[in-house]
C-alpha cells in the first residue's frame, strides 16, 4: 500500500510560478511511476505529466510541455512538479498517482493510488 501527500498548492498570478510536491510512504518507492493529474471544475481529470521510476522516462501533455517539469528524488519519496508561465486555464486540483511499473502513463485508469489533491488557481 502507498499512501500519497500532495502539498504546493495556492494562488498565484499569471505568469507566475509554483512548486507541487508529493510525499509517497513505502520503502519501494523506485518500483513506482509517478503521474500529475488535473481535474478543473465540470471537467473530466486529465494526464499533465509522468516520470518511470528511475527517472529517465518523462511524458508531458502538450498543454504544459515546455512550462512544466516533473522530477523525482528517490531519496526523500517524493515527485515534484514545477509550473511555470502559470496561465488561468491551469486552474484545478492537481493530483499526484502511482502505479507499481516501471514506466509511467497518460492513462489515470492505470493508475492504483492518489493523493488527496491539492488546489492551484491561477488569476489573470
Amino acid at each position: 500500500q502507498v499512501q500519497l501527500v500532495e502539498s504546493g498548492g495556492g494562488l498565484v498570478q499569471a505568469g507566475g510560478s509554483l512548486r507541487l510536491s508529493c510525499a509517497a510512504s513505502g520503502r519501494t518507492f523506485t518500483s513506482y511511476a509517478m503521474g500529475w493529474f488535473r481535474q478543473a471544475p465540470g471537467k473530466e481529470r486529465e494526464f499533465v505529466a509522468a516520470i518511470s521510476g528511475t527517472g529517465d522516462a518523462i511524458y508531458y501533455a502538450d498543454s504544459v510541455k515546455g512550462r512544466f517539469t516533473i522530477s523525482r528524488d528517490n531519496a526523500k519519496n517524493t515527485v515534484y512538479l514545477q509550473m511555470n508561465s502559470l496561465k488561468p486555464e491551469d486552474t484545478a486540483v492537481y493530483y499526484c498517482a502511482g502505479r507499481p511499473s516501471a514506466y509511467g502513463a497518460r492513462l489515470k485508469e492505470v493508475y492504483d493510488y492518489w493523493g488527496q489533491g491539492t488546489q492551484v488557481t491561477v488569476s489573470s
